[in-house]
């Protein structure tokens, strides 16, 4: 039984797909004005996990991710730059896409954007008028949290908090809390509407595309941390006043924030780190392996040093894969004494368990780690036979479909250990310790390389 972590209820509760075995994702896509960061890449990454496990587990999954191509935000950089808004927005929707295929984020079935569902979005603000939650001003329309009692629910804030703006005073506004639905505005880019040229709030434009793509009602709503309030709140209100259908989340999932070497990211620290700038000189699967050491809702350090030891750790388990490839070379004979089948039974069903628990990865990879260890340590002495080998390599490649990493040799079929003369060095030191009966040093030496995959024999 696969269990989810609900931010509604605040507990993991079965998960329980709304229809059958088809499963809606929703998760909030990127106001495109600049290059995506870090933090994007752990939250996107995370939920490409997240749709291919639930793949594995059978369930046919529609993953939807909207790109916010209207904001004030892109609206400001391209006056400032002197370009089209829209033209802007093409630009870094186009790098975006090209970061996450980088990174290996390809489980998305389809991006719309907000520019092409102004329609959707003026009729979900009619019925909102007609039903009485929202209300049109001098400066455009605005939703009334006074009509929606559970305004608050998701985030868990008092009505006091609530009730106040963000951003600015409107002295036509029923409550300074109400959002914006729709904004009058005399620059672009604009669009008609029956209250007058603007275009439409950033809350009203995930409700309107959602409500087209997957119903009033979905399985899963996903994003980072920091929507909850106000943006998925808002949401809410829309959808649930709108359609008269409540819950319209199954389940809200949420990434944890990303920090810098301890501080918050962010622009004005110098620490704010594009995925461009971290693909330089970092390879993306490593930092996809890094995004899955830590537990998709809890809140990850990054650091240079960390996306080191993640390197350690992915190479230790691809030296092993790669090594196993090779045995399939080799003349396998059955054993009475081969452990691999139990060990192999014991650290899978390990990982299956931690990665139903709310899909955490962390202990799912030390199950991981503990099996490679085990393996690399018995090759030293024998080696499985070919059914066995084969049943390793199959769960290496669930492994690769899940996680969404490439544990096989890219370049060639059996790949030829870059450190070959590091390691023949190694051995060479080794047996002179040997010689001189060093016996402690050189068994410590030997049981690291035992450790790292290779197979020592005297």
């Amino acid at each position: 039984m696969l269990y989810i972590y609900n931010t509604l209820s605040q507990r993991r509760e079965p998960f329980q797909a709304v229809k059958d075995q088809v499963v809606k994702l929703f998760v909030c896509g990127p106001t495109v004005y600049e290059d995506a960061h870090i933090g994007h890449a752990r939250t996107y990454i995370s939920f490409d996990i997240i749709k291919r496990y639930l793949q594995y587990k059978g369930y046919t999954v529609y993953y939807l991710q909207n790109i916010t191509d209207i904001d004030d935000k892109i609206i400001k950089r391209s006056q400032k730059l002197g370009l089209d808004p829209l033209k802007l927005a093409r630009k870094y929707e186009k790098r975006y896409h090209q970061d996450m295929e980088k990174l290996g984020v390809n489980q998305v079935n389809f991006f719309p954007r907000a520019s092409e569902h102004i329609d959707q979005i003026i009729g979900q603000i009619q019925t909102l008028i007609q039903k009485g939650y929202a209300y049109p001003t001098p400066r455009g329309v605005y939703f009334d949290i006074s009509q929606f009692p559970d305004y608050g629910k998701l985030s868990r804030r008092k009505v006091e908090d609530l009730n106040v703006s963000r951003l600015e005073t409107d002295p036509y506004k029923k409550n300074q809390g109400d959002f914006a639905l729709w904004k009058l505005r005399d620059e672009g880019p604009l669009w008609d509407s029956p209250w007058g040229s603007g275009r439409p709030g950033w809350h009203i434009e995930d409700t309107a595309i959602t409500e087209e793509y997957l119903g009033s009602q979905y399985d899963i709503h996903g994003g980072g941390l920091d929507l909850i309030f106000p943006h998925h709140e808002a949401e809410i209100a829309q959808m649930e006043s709108a359609s008269g259908k409540i819950p319209m989340v199954a389940y809200w999932m949420h990434t944890g924030f990303l920090n810098v070497s301890g501080e918050k990211m962010s622009k004005s620290l110098g620490n704010f780190i594009t995925i461009r700038d971290l693909l330089e000189n970092h390879h993306s699967q490593v930092f996809r392996f890094f995004v899955l050491s830590t537990h998709y809702r809890s809140p990850i350090d990054f650091s240079i040093k960390a996306l080191e030891q993640s390197a350690k750790s992915f190479t230790r388990i691809k030296k092993l894969v790669n090594r196993l490839y090779q045995l399939l070379d080799e003349d396998l004979k059955e054993s009475a004494e081969e452990p691999f089948q139990g060990w192999l039974q014991e650290y899978k069903e390990q990982f299956f368990h931690y990665m139903d628990q709310d899909f955490n990865t962390p202990p799912a990879l030390a199950a991981v780690f503990k099996l490679t260890r085990k393996i690399n340590q018995a090759l030293a002495q024998t080696k499985p036979s070919l059914p066995v080998l084969k049943n390793i390599l199959s769960f290496f490649h669930d492994l690769e479909e899940i996680l969404g990493l490439q544990l096989r040799a890219e370049d060639e079929e059996h790949r030829v250990d870059e450190s070959a003369e590091l390691l023949e060095l190694i051995l060479h030191i080794r047996e002179k310790l040997r010689e001189e009966k060093e016996w402690e040093l050189a068994d410590k030496i030997r049981a690291k390389l035992i450790d790292l995959g290779y197979e020592i024999q005297d």
